[in-house]
C-alpha cells in the first residue's frame, strides 16, 4: 500500500459544523429582500453550490440571487459563534502535517466565507492549499476539485486520503479514485 502523502478534507459538515451559522445567515439574507427560508428548506439544500441552492428554493432571478449572496457574505461572520470544529479531525490533520504530509481543503463554499471561517477557528495556516467552489467549473459530485488538488501537488490518488461527509462528496472522492473516509455528519441541528 502506498504511503499517504496528501490529506484533503471537505469543510462544511466535515471539518466544521457550519449548518447553524449558514442557516441563520441565509435566513437573515432572505429576510433582507422580503423573502423567507425555513430551516427545513435550507437543510434540503445544505452542501449544494450556490446556484443549485437558489434554483432549489425557487430563486431564478439573478439580481435577487446576487443580493442574497452579497448580504449573506456580509453578515456570515456575525454567526461564527455557531461554528463547531471537528477537533479530532483537525488534530489528526495537524499531526499528519507535522509528519510532512500535505494538507488541503476542497470545499464548495465561497472562498471569502471559507477563509473567514478558517481564520475564526485558527486553522487557516494548517493547510497547504485551500480550494473553494469558485476554483472549479464543476462542483461535487464531479471529482474535479479533488483532481485539481492532487495535480497541484503531483500526488496520485493512491497517495491521497480524503475526508467527506456528504453523498455528493463521497461520489466525487470515489470518482477521483482516491481513498476516502466518511465522517459522520457533525451537524447539531
Amino acid at each position: 500500500m502506498p504511503q499517504i502523502r496528501l490529506i484533503i478534507t471537505d469543510f462544511d459538515g466535515t471539518l466544521v459544523d457550519t449548518f447553524r451559522a449558514n442557516c441563520l445567515a441565509y435566513q437573515d439574507a432572505f429576510q433582507s429582500i422580503g423573502k423567507s427560508l425555513s430551516e427545513e428548506e435550507y437543510k434540503a439544500c445544505f452542501g449544494l453550490r450556490f446556484d443549485d441552492f437558489m434554483r432549489q428554493v425557487g430563486i431564478t432571478d439573478t439580481e435577487t440571487a446576487r443580493q442574497i449572496r452579497a448580504r449573506k457574505g456580509e453578515i456570515y461572520p456575525r454567526y461564527f459563534g455557531h461554528l463547531a470544529v471537528n477537533r479530532p479531525l483537525l488534530d489528526f490533520i495537524r499531526s499528519m502535517r507535522c509528519q510532512n504530509v500535505l494538507t488541503a481543503i476542497a470545499s464548495t463554499a465561497r472562498r471569502g466565507n471559507l477563509l473567514n471561517a478558517l481564520s475564526h477557528i485558527g486553522a487557516q495556516a494548517d493547510f497547504d492549499l485551500i480550494l473553494a467552489g469558485e476554483d472549479v467549473v464543476r462542483g461535487k459530485p464531479s471529482p474535479q476539485i479533488y483532481q485539481t488538488v492532487m495535480a497541484h501537488f503531483g500526488v496520485t490518488p493512491e497517495q491521497t486520503l480524503i475526508f467527506e461527509d456528504s453523498p455528493s462528496g463521497c461520489q466525487a472522492a470515489d470518482a477521483a479514485q482516491a481513498g476516502y473516509m466518511i465522517i459522520k455528519q457533525i451537524q447539531t441541528q
